[in-house]
């Protein structure tokens, strides 16, 4: 049994991720300020005399004896990074060098969930870990984009400086339950609006590409990552290189959610990809010859079925 750490635990992934780490028959402790996270994804937890919950804000420091620290604390949908660019550019940074002084002191092995907007607007297609990026550090998306690369130098530098044993992960899009139903990403967008009989909002032309990935894959590259031999540190990316355009997404979630709902088109916003597909092969050589193994129709209906299940909740209260 080990005792570990989830910041940002109460989340869509951090929630999936601590009910993985208890099942594996680990000590959790779950922390969360609750910004997009919710007590309604861990509920079904709370009995389990291993788990423990904490309302902690991670800008401020913490102090616990752990083996392992999972870093997933920060908004990351548009809609809720933008609300307060300047809180989730703290978090990314002033929180990093809280849980880093932490896992100094105790000596505890720590992962950061970096992302794949590190590479911004990518001119390289697709994306590899030595790829820079391509940025914009003063546009709508800079707190999340510049935060999240800022963390991954503090993890280094911790790392080299102070030998702390670190791990970076950098996640592509991911779906699956326990998604924020207004977070305005585009999987849980056009899944309650489809549910709902909306109009599909398609931002731009929609041939923009995404490559989605479902979240029981993402927990395994993630547990992988940690547990993998301490001189492979990463950045590696975890995610899913099957590439769909916007479109193709929106269609298929009108298939099978066999709804009525029509496709719209609104303008794109400021500094959105127009593509994004992760290069695997580093995970694959280093984490087992980890990849994917849910695939996208598999995965929409397991997300449709939960949202199907939270929006009759809300329609019958």
């Amino acid at each position: 049994m080990k005792r570990i750490l989830i910041t940002g635990g109460a989340g869509f992934i951090g929630s999936h991720l601590c009910e993985r780490l208890l099942k594996e028959g680990n000590d959790v402790i779950c922390l969360d300020n609750y910004f997009t996270g919710s007590k309604r994804n861990i509920a079904h937890l709370m009995d389990n005399p291993y788990f423990e919950l904490v309302r902690h804000d991670i800008t401020e420091p913490y102090y616990a004896e752990v083996d392992q620290i999972y870093n997933l604390a920060c908004p990351a949908s548009p809609v809720h990074y933008q609300y307060n660019p300047i809180k989730t550019t703290k978090t990314s940074v002033m929180g990093s060098i809280n849980l880093l002084g932490l896992a100094k002191r105790i000596n505890a092995r720590i992962l950061q969930a970096s992302t794949s907007e590190v590479y911004g607007d990518p001119e390289i297609h697709p994306q590899t870990e030595d790829y820079w990026g391509n940025v914009n550090p003063i546009g709508i998306r800079s707190c999340y984009d510049e935060g999240k690369r800022c963390a991954e130098t503090l993890f280094m530098d911790y790392h080299i400086q102070n030998n702390v044993a670190i791990k970076i992960v950098r996640i592509f899009n991911t779906y699956g339950p326990n998604m924020h139903p207004n977070d305005g990403r585009v999987v849980s967008n056009f899944i309650v609006q489809a549910l709902k009989g909306e109009d599909i909002t398609l931002f731009g032309d929609g041939l923009q590409t995404r490559s989605f990935q479902y979240v029981d894959d993402l927990l395994e590259g993630m547990i992988r990552m940690m547990n993998s031999r301490p001189e492979f540190i990463g950045p590696v990316n975890i995610g899913n290189p099957n590439e769909f355009t916007i479109l193709e997404l929106a269609q298929k979630v009108i298939e099978l959610t066999n709804s009525s709902s029509k496709i719209i088109h609104l303008p794109l916003p400021k500094d959105d990809p127009t593509q994004r597909q992760p290069n695997i092969s580093l995970a694959k050589k280093e984490l087992n010859n980890w990849e994917p193994k849910i695939q996208l129709n598999e995965g929409l209906l397991r997300t449709i079925s939960y949202f199907d299940n939270l929006l009759s909740i809300k329609h019958t209260r």
